[in-house]
């Protein structure tokens, strides 16, 4: 081959290199794109989606058709039904995100997730939930701020259910002692209503978990109003 055909092929190397270069990134930019904005726009879909399904069932009569009573019967939730709301003042005064049945991709993108087979909300045991720190929503992803003497409101059907947070701790993934009935004892008995957030840890990552462990401090009918951290949006 010639110099000038070497050089020829060179550069059409070169240009077809480049183009490879500029669809991949072109490509990546419309992944990053998605991941961080359109599936957010999906979830916050969902989630408005299951809020107004759970206000709905709410309005029915107590007994009524397609209601579940009084409680939350939690062995016979669907996944990705909802039957709570989660308010944590700490993240804001409006922050509300509603509490769907499961952990699994498709639960989490409509809310945030109970841990099937953990006790519910204001049940003796570990009310158990995951949610998206980055992504789909992303409901934790501030989870970061809250610290201990802060509390997180479980909103029912017919009930407040206030927790105060004991700690934080950043764990393994594989650490699931962490939903434990009490966490860290597995042979323990529960005698007390506690709850355990969890998502991942650092917030673009999935290296680590980040925990906040609460108990119960007050639980309250809906007639008597929301319980007063609520009304002072502290």
């Amino acid at each position: 081959m010639s110099a000038g055909g070497t050089a020829s092929a060179v550069r059409a190397g070169a240009r077809a290199l480049g183009d490879l270069f500029i669809t991949v990134g072109l490509v990546l930019l419309l992944f990053v794109a998605y991941q961080l904005v359109w599936t957010n726009v999906v979830a916050d879909q969902a989630q408005d989606k299951v809020t107004d399904t759970i206000r709905d069932q709410w309005q029915r009569p107590t007994g009524g058709a397609g209601s579940k009573g009084a409680g939350v019967d939690m062995g016979n939730l669907e996944f990705g039904e909802g039957f709570a709301f989660l308010r944590i003042p700490r993240l804001g005064a409006k922050y509300s995100v509603p509490v769907v049945e499961g952990v699994q991709l498709d639960d989490l993108a409509k809310g945030v997730g109970h841990y099937r087979r953990t006790a519910g909300p204001g049940e003796i045991g570990n009310f158990a939930v995951a949610g998206h720190r980055a992504t789909n929503g992303e409901p934790f992803a501030y989870l970061d701020r809250v610290r201990a003497g802060d509390v997180v409101v479980a909103e029912t059907r017919d009930r407040w259910f206030t927790y105060v947070v004991d700690r934080t701790r950043i764990v393994s993934p594989s650490d699931t002692w962490v939903i434990d009935p009490v966490p860290g004892k597995p042979k323990a008995k529960p005698t007390e209503a506690l709850l355990t957030l969890t998502t991942c840890n650092p917030r673009w990552a999935s290296t680590e978990r980040l925990i906040v462990f609460a108990h119960l401090e007050e639980e309250r009918p809906k007639t008597a109003g929301p319980p007063p951290v609520l009304a002072k949006g502290a």
